[in-house]
């Protein structure tokens, strides 16, 4: 019969020795000299002695410990070893913890920091911990279902982001490939969601491609009562026509005024490799006007707040919305459309365009063979593509004709 009772454990004085205060089944409180009481239960299994942790009083009650020997008795009936079972099942539930989407998600971000560029890194590593480990986070990935993923990809598309739902599901399938991989998963759930999601309708930037409006958004950036180092970058941009996060994350080291060439690292590149960017005479013109403002710091055109830091990603859009640009007119990405169609129609060659736009072969046979760099001609036209770009600023209402260039 059980002999305990709730004022007897909760009023023993501790001495300088622990106390073991039964209940009866085996069942025993011990007090510690600090003054814990802990429930224990004795048992035998195959003829040995054993201890069983059944909680701490009174967070435990003795009602909760009471129960809880029962419990263990009936699997020792059974044959089971309950100290043996508990830590089988602590066993599993550590594997589940290692195996949950969060887990290997995390695992696998971390092996791409060094293949992605930091934007693309850190645009994964946010898809991830933003859209899905707040809803998949903590399942074991090996029980994740078509429904579970369409679920939380049916949040993203509610909001309108159709193109985030999408790159989502691309990340996910990335994330449970590495699972099967490492033997954690047995199939990527994304796979049945094909046509699931409503598909993505392309919207190219918006671009100035007419010659005379060209013309006229330069004399508009030329006129910028911004500060000095937007009115540098929006001056920049058309010149170079590098991708927003290439431009505005330029660092001084990368730059050779020498060799007139600007070399971004293979880990700041969309396609993972260096790219050359020759300077025309303007480019150079406007490097050398704000390199007393920003030449001893990290960024060629650094963050109004921090000058350790890049301008942020939004600034040259902004710059632009101030000089009456709205996002269906004219973006940051945009100066690379507008360099491409005027070029193109200026004859230039379309595989030296195409190389200074930094731009993949489609053609997988040919981008292997196709290794040149086109250098020579690239520099050529990057000079007369500054020297057109100042013919449209100077020519205020004058139609510019397109001329093309002589056959090398």
């Amino acid at each position: 019969m059980p002999n305990l009772t709730v004022t007897e454990v909760r009023n023993v004085k501790p001495t300088n020795k622990a106390q073991r205060l039964f209940d009866g089944g085996g069942l025993y409180v011990e007090v510690t000299p600090s003054g814990g009481r802990y429930w224990r239960w004795k048992y035998r299994f195959s003829g040995k002695e054993k201890l069983l942790a059944l909680g701490v009083f009174p967070a435990v009650s003795l009602a909760d410990a009471r129960q809880a020997r029962d419990e263990a008795r009936k699997l020792l009936s059974t044959g089971v070893d309950p100290g043996a079972a508990r830590q089988a099942k602590k066993r599993l539930e550590t594997l589940a913890s290692e195996n949950t989407f969060q887990a290997i998600g995390d695992e696998w971000v971390g092996l791409q920091q060094r293949k992605l560029s930091p934007a693309t890194f850190a645009k994964a590593k946010w898809t991830l911990e933003t859209l899905v480990y707040p809803w998949l986070g903590a399942v074991p990935i090996a029980e994740i279902t078509p429904p579970d993923l369409l679920a939380v990809l049916r949040r993203i598309e509610a909001r309108g982001a159709h193109e985030t739902a999408h790159r989502t599901k691309a990340r996910c399938s990335q994330v449970f490939r590495y699972a099967i991989a490492t033997g954690r998963a047995t199939r990527d759930p994304s796979a049945d969601l094909r046509g699931a999601l409503a598909p993505v309708v392309s919207k190219s930037h918006a671009a100035i491609t007419d010659p005379n409006r060209i013309g006229q958004l330069l004399r508009d950036i030329d006129g910028y009562k911004g500060g000095p180092v937007v009115r540098a970058a929006l001056k920049f941009a058309p010149l170079v026509f590098v991708r927003p996060g290439e431009l505005r994350r330029a660092e001084w080291s990368e730059f050779n005024l020498g060799t007139k060439e600007w070399r971004i690292p293979a880990a700041k590149m969309k396609m993972g490799e260096e790219h050359i960017v020759p300077l025309s005479k303007q480019a150079l013109a406007i490097l050398l006007e704000i390199q007393p403002l920003t030449g001893h710091r990290r960024y060629i055109f650094p963050g109004l707040r921090a000058s350790d830091a890049p301008m942020s990603e939004n600034t040259v859009n902004a710059a632009l919305r101030m000089l009456g640009y709205d996002k269906d007119t004219m973006t940051g990405h945009g100066f690379r459309a507008l360099a491409s169609t005027r070029l193109n129609e200026m004859g230039w060659a379309p595989d030296v365009i195409e190389r200074q736009l930094a731009h993949a072969e489609r053609n997988k046979v040919r981008a292997a063979y196709n290794r040149a760099q086109y250098l020579s001609e690239r520099r050529k036209m990057m000079q007369a593509w500054a020297d057109y770009l100042i013919t449209l600023q100077a020519n205020v209402g004058k139609v510019v004709p397109i001329r093309k260039r002589a056959k090398a």
